[in-house]
C-alpha cells in the first residue's frame, strides 16, 4: 500500500520517466474492480487526458498527484502503478493504462481496495486529496516538534499509539505499514495508551516518525513494498511480516504479531513498553 516513503518514490521516478510524454489513450476499467474508486465517470477519462502532456509529479501522503496541463490525476492507497517500456506488453487486468505517443505505458492496477482520480484543476473535493495537500510533511522543515505537540490533545491521550499516529489523517500517508519500525525505534508498544507516554518518550516518537521517514524515503521504499518498475524498496523493515517470527535486531527477542484495529501489529515484548 502507498505509503509516505513510497508515494515519494514513486512521484520521483514518474518525473524520471513520463515527465514531458504525451498521452496518446487512456482505457479504465478494463477489469472491473468493485473496490476501485474513481471521480467522476471514468468513461470520460479518455477524452479528459488524450493529448495532454504528462508534467511534474508529487508525492502527498498517501497519495501520487500527477500535473497534466490544467488536468490532475491522483493514484492513493491500494493503487500500484508500473511502468512499462514499448516493447512490453500491457497486463490483461488493470483499472487505467496510459498508452503514450512513444508506445511506453502506465499502468495502475488495485489491489483490496484503491482510488484513481482524474479531474480538472481545482474541482476535486475529496477530504483526503484536501488533507494530504493542507498538512505538512514529516519529511520537511514544517513537520516540528511544535506542530507534533498541536496533535497531541485531551482527547487523543485516550487512544493507543497507533491509533494516534496512523487514523484519522493526523499525519497523512503514515499508515500501518511504516507505522511498525517508527514504534519500534521509539520503543513504544502499538496499544501502549497515549496518557501513559511522558513528554520524553512523546520527544522520541516525534524524532522517530521523522528519521525513520526520511531513511525510508532515502532508501526508495519498504522492502515490502513495490516502485513503478516492479522491484522491491532498499529499506529493510525491522517489523514486518517479512521479520515474524525472527529475533528482535536489537535483543534477540521473538518478533510478535497480532491483529489490532483493522490490521496486523509487530513488536518485541522486550524492547517495546
Amino acid at each position: 500500500m502507498l505509503e509516505i516513503p513510497e508515494s515519494q518514490t514513486i512521484a520521483r521516478q514518474l518525473n524520471e520517466t513520463v515527465q514531458g510524454k504525451t498521452i496518446s489513450r487512456v482505457i479504465v476499467n478494463a477489469s472491473p474492480h468493485k473496490f476501485a474508486f474513481y471521480h467522476g465517470d471514468p468513461a470520460g477519462y479518455h477524452e479528459l487526458l488524450a493529448g495532454q502532456v504528462i508534467g511534474e509529479s508529487i508525492g502527498m501522503g498517501a497519495m501520487v498527484e500527477i500535473f497534466v496541463g490544467d488536468r490532475r490525476i491522483v493514484f492513493g492507497d491500494g493503487a500500484n502503478l508500473r511502468y512499462l517500456g514499448g516493447t512490453v506488453q500491457a497486463p490483461s487486468k488493470h483499472q487505467l493504462l496510459l498508452e503514450f505517443t512513444d508506445g511506453s505505458l502506465l499502468v495502475c492496477s488495485i489491489q483490496m481496495y484503491g482510488t484513481i482520480l482524474a479531474f480538472m484543476e481545482g474541482t476535486l473535493d475529496n477530504k483526503y486529496y484536501l488533507i494530504a495537500r493542507e498538512k505538512p510533511s514529516p519529511l520537511t522543515d514544517s513537520f516540528h516538534k511544535a506542530y507534533f505537540d498541536t496533535l497531541r490533545t485531551r482527547d487523543s491521550d485516550k487512544l493507543s499509539a497507533k491509533a494516534f499516529l496512523a487514523t484519522q489523517q493526523r499525519i497523512p500517508g503514515l499508515g500501518n505499514g511504516v507505522l511498525q519500525d517508527i514504534l519500534f525505534n521509539a520503543g513504544i508498544h502499538p496499544k501502549r495508551k497515549m496518557d501513559t507516554i511522558s513528554e520524553k518518550e512523546y520527544t522520541i516518537m516525534f524524532h522517530s516518525v521523522k528519521n525513520t521517514l526520511i531513511e525510508m524515503t532515502r532508501l526508495a521504499g519498504r522492502d515490502t513494498e513495490k516502485d513503478l518498475f516492479g522491484r522491491a524498496g532498499g529499506y529493510k523493515t525491522l517489523l514486518s511480516k517479512n521479520t515474524y517470527g525472527q529475533p528482535c535486531p536489537k535483543c534477540g527477542t521473538e518478533i510478535q504479531k497480532a491483529p489490532y484495529l483493522g490490521g496486523a501489529i509487530y513488536w518485541c515484548p522486550s524492547c517495546q513498553v
